[in-house]
């Protein structure tokens, strides 16, 4: 299944896991570099295959998926 036109989600591929298409990288390894201070450009140097569409694609998917949670607040417990 095609999430976006760059994002895959495909049980044979990295156990299900979304990823940038074409790739074995996914959405999850993406924004933990990014939120481990990595460069763009250090991503793009570590996995030739990945696009800095790509990387943006993966940022959109996080902020789609969040947008659409839905919270649930329970009342406090006594």
């Amino acid at each position: 299944m095609t999430i976006t036109d760059r994002i895959q989600v495909n049980p044979k591929i990295m156990m299900g896991k979304p990823v940038i298409k074409g790739t074995r990288v996914t959405v999850e390894l993406i924004l933990r570099k990014l939120s481990e201070g990595a460069a763009e450009a250090d991503i793009l140097d570590a996995y030739p295959r990945l696009t800095r569409e790509g990387i943006q694609a993966a940022i959109r998917y996080a902020a789609d998926t969040v947008a659409h949670e839905e919270t649930v607040i329970l009342p406090k417990s006594k």
